[in-house]
C-alpha cells in the first residue's frame, strides 16, 4: 500500500482528539529545575528511574543560579575529612535555640540524618563536587551549639566547556548585578584577591587580570561566561549530573495541572510546550520544586509586611517563580503552610537603574560588615548590627518602620571605604564611581550634612549618629549593637583592620550613600511536607505520589535564618530524600569513605 492510499483510508480525527494532549511516560516528573528539583531528579535517575524535568522558564536553575551557591550541611563528610566530627545533638541544640517554637523535631531529624549522605552521594557518584566552608560561621555565635566553620559546602567551580553545548544553552547566566562584566567571583580566596587588587597588591592584580582575560576570551569565543562559580556552578554541575544519567530536561514547559487517579494519587501532569499541551504520566510520582512564590503579587500582599499592594518588594528570584507549584498542589488538597516566623528569606537590596530603562536588583551581602560604613533610617539613626545576617537587617528595618511607612534605609560610607570595598553594586578601584553617580544610584556629599540633604535624611540626626559611632569605632567597639562581637561579624569584615575587623570610623570625605530596600532570596512559607518530602493534605496526611522540595516546601527552619545556606541546604537534602523515597531506596549510596578529592584547596 502506497502512502497516498494509506492517507485516504486513515480515519479523520475528531475535534476532541485534536485538543487531547499528546502523552509521555516516565517514572518521575520533576516540576522546576533549581537545586531541589535537580537534586531529586539526579537521585531518582541514579536509582534507575526514568525522569523528566520540566521548567517554566526558557533556562534552568531558578534562583539557585543567582545565589552564592553555599549550602548549610552540618555534619557533612568534608568536615569529617578535615577532622571536625560534631555530634548531631550539637546541631539540634543550636536549632532549638534559634528556631524556638518553630522547631519541628521530625523534620529537623530527617534533615540532619540525610545531610551527610546527600553530600557524600553527590561527591562520590555524580559530577557535583564540593568545596568546604571551613571558615563560614553560623550567624548567632553567642547561641549554644553555634558553629565556627565546617558546616557548609559550596560547589566547586567548573568550566562550562565540560557541559554539552545543547545543555549549556539551557543554563541560566550569572546575575549581572553580582558579577563583574558578567563574570562571577567566588566567595573566599577568589574574592579576597580581587579586593586586594583594588589596593595595589601585585598578586591580586595578576589574579584579577588573569580571570578577566579568560572571561573576555570566553565572551569572544562562546558569547557567555564559561568560568562557572557560586550558584551557576551548582546548577551547572547538577544539570551535568542529570544529563549523565539520562534525565530529560525540558525548558519553556510550564506545568498546567496535576493528574490524579480515582484514589486521589497524583499520577502525572499536563504541561505546556512550544508545540501545545503534553500529558506526562509519572508512574512513581511528581516532585514540585517550582521555586516558591516570591513573584506572586497577591500572596506577597497577604503575607509580607510593609507590602500593601504586593509590589513594594524586590526579590532576587527570577520572574517565573510565581507560586505555580503551590497552586498545583492546593488544587489537589495540599496545605499551604503560612504559620512561620517569616514568609520570606529576607535580604536587603538596592535598585540599580540602567540607561536602557531596566532596573536591576543588587543583594547587600558583603558590604554591610566592612569597616567604614553604617546603615541608617531617614532620621539618621542606626537600627541594626549591620554585620549580622542579611535576614536580620531587613527584619530590623521592617520593625523600625512605622505602620503605613515606607521601609527603606541608607548605607553610608566614606571615600576610603568606596575605594577599597564595593558599596552595593559600585565597585572599588580601579573602577570609576562616575557611572553610579550619574545614574543616581550613588549619592555623594562633601560633608555628612550635604549627603544627608541629598538623601532626604535628617542632617542633624545623621551627623550626631556618625560622630557617636566614630568615637567608639576607633576603639573597636559598638556599644549600641555589638558589631564585631561574633565570629560571623568578624569574618565578614576586613582582616587587615584592627582592633575590630568589622568596625571603622567614617572620617574621610566626600561621603557616599546608597538606598536600601527590603528584598528576598525566596520564600519560607510553602507546602507542608513530612520528613520523606511527601506533600501533606489539609488533614495532615500524605498525598499519594506527590513530593516537594526547594522553596515550594515550607522551610524546615520555620521562617528563621540561623545560618547562611539554609535555603540551598534543605533544598538539596529534601530533594535527595524525595528521589530516594520515589525509588524505594533502603540503603545509602555513599559507602562512608572520604575520597581524597574532599580535601579541595578552595575554601571560604
Amino acid at each position: 500500500m502506497n502512502a497516498s492510499t494509506d492517507s485516504t483510508t486513515a480515519p479523520a480525527s475528531t475535534p476532541e482528539q485534536d485538543r487531547r494532549p499528546s502523552a509521555l511516560d516516565c517514572d518521575v516528573l520533576v516540576v522546576g529545575s533549581g537545586a531541589g528539583g535537580l537534586s531529586a531528579a539526579v537521585t531518582a535517575a541514579y536509582h534507575g528511574l526514568r525522569v523528566i524535568v520540566v521548567e517554566k522558564a526558557d533556562v534552568c536553575g531558578g534562583a539557585t543560579s543567582w545565589s552564592g551557591g553555599w549550602a548549610w550541611t552540618p555534619g557533612n563528610p568534608l568536615a569529617r575529612a578535615a577532622g571536625v566530627d560534631e555530634d548531631k545533638e550539637t546541631f539540634r541544640t543550636y536549632l532549638r535555640h534559634t528556631l524556638g517554637g518553630q522547631y519541628q523535631a521530625d523534620k529537623v531529624d530527617a534533615f540532619l540524618e540525610a545531610v551527610p549522605h546527600m553530600v557524600g552521594f553527590f561527591q562520590a557518584k555524580t559530577s557535583l563536587q564540593f568545596v568546604p566552608g571551613a571558615r563560614i560561621n553560623d550567624i548567632y555565635g553567642k547561641v549554644p551549639g553555634a558553629g565556627t566553620g565546617n558546616r557548609s559546602v559550596g560547589p566547586k567551580p567548573i568550566n562550562a566547556r565540560r557541559i554539552r553545548p545543547e545543555l549549556r544553552s539551557k543554563m541560566r547566566h550569572q546575575l549581572y548585578e553580582t558579577s563583574f562584566l558578567g563574570m562571577g567571583i567566588m566567595a573566599g580566596p577568589d574574592l579576597t584577591k580581587f579586593l586586594s587588587a583594588s589596593r595595589g597588591n601585585p598578586k591580586g592584580i595578576l589574579h584579577a587580570g588573569w580571570r578577566l582575560s579568560r572571561h573576555i576570551l570566553d565572551l569572544l569565543t562562546h558569547r557567555r561566561n564559561m568560568q562557572l562559580v557560586n550558584g551557576t556552578a551548582l546548577t551547572g554541575r547538577l544539570m551535568k549530573s542529570a544529563d549523565d544519567l539520562g534525565v530529560d530536561i525540558r525548558v519553556s514547559t510550564p506545568a498546567r495541572r496535576l493528574l490524579t487517579d480515582d484514589t486521589g494519587k497524583v499520577t502525572g501532569a499536563v504541561v505546556g510546550s512550544p508545540d501545545g499541551e503534553v500529558q506526562i504520566n509519572a508512574a512513581r510520582g511528581v516532585v514540585l520544586a517550582a521555586g516558591g512564590f516570591p513573584n506572586d503579587i497577591q500572596r506577597r500582599k497577604e503575607l509580607f509586611p510593609h507590602t500593601p499592594t504586593g509590589r513594594e518588594h524586590w526579590t532576587l528570584a527570577p520572574k517565573e517563580t510565581s507560586g505555580d507549584g503551590i497552586s498545583l498542589a492546593q488544587a489537589v488538597g495540599a496545605r499551604f503552610k503560612t504559620d512561620v516566623k517569616s514568609a520570606a528569606a529576607w535580604c536587603p537590596v538596592s535598585l540599580v537603574p540602567y540607561r536602557s530603562g531596566r532596573t536591576g536588583t543588587f543583594p547587600h551581602i558583603m558590604d554591610r560588615a566592612k569597616p567604614g560604613s553604617i546603615g541608617v533610617l531617614a532620621n539618621g539613626k542606626r537600627f541594626v548590627n549591620e554585620a549580622n545576617g542579611y535576614y536580620d537587617y531587613v527584619a530590623a528595618l521592617m520593625e523600625a518602620t512605622p505602620a503605613g511607612g515606607t521601609a527603606e534605609s541608607w548605607q553610608i560610607a566614606d571615600s576610603r571605604f568606596v575605594r577599597r570595598f564595593p558599596l552595593g553594586v559600585a565597585k572599588p578601584l580601579p573602577v570609576l564611581l562616575y557611572p553610579y553617580l550619574r545614574s543616581g544610584y550613588l549619592k555623594k556629599g562633601r560633608t555628612i550634612e550635604e549627603l544627608a540633604a541629598k538623601c532626604g535624611i535628617d542632617p542633624a540626626g545623621l551627623k550626631a549618629t556618625v560622630e557617636e559611632f566614630n568615637r567608639s569605632a576607633r576603639d573597636g567597639v559598638d556599644p549600641d549593637f555589638g558589631r564585631g562581637e561574633t565570629a560571623f561579624n568578624r569574618y565578614g569584615g576586613d582582616a587587615g583592620t584592627r582592633p575590630n575587623p568589622a568596625l571603622g570610623p567614617l572620617e574621610k570625605g566626600p561621603f557616599y550613600a546608597v538606598r536600601v530596600v527590603p528584598g528576598s532570596f525566596g520564600t519560607f512559607a510553602g507546602l507542608e511536607a513530612d520528613g520523606r518530602s511527601r506533600v501533606l493534605n489539609t488533614d495532615g496526611q500524605p498525598i499519594g505520589g506527590l513530593y516537594v522540595a526547594g522553596n515550594d516546601q515550607a522551610n524546615v527552619m520555620g521562617g528563621n535564618y540561623p545560618a547562611g545556606g539554609i535555603n540551598l541546604g534543605p533544598a538539596l537534602t529534601f530533594g535527595y530524600i524525595a528521589g530516594r523515597d520515589l525509588a524505594g531506596a533502603t540503603t545509602y549510596e555513599d559507602d562512608g569513605a572520604l575520597p581524597a578529592v574532599f580535601h579541595a584547596p578552595l575554601t571560604a
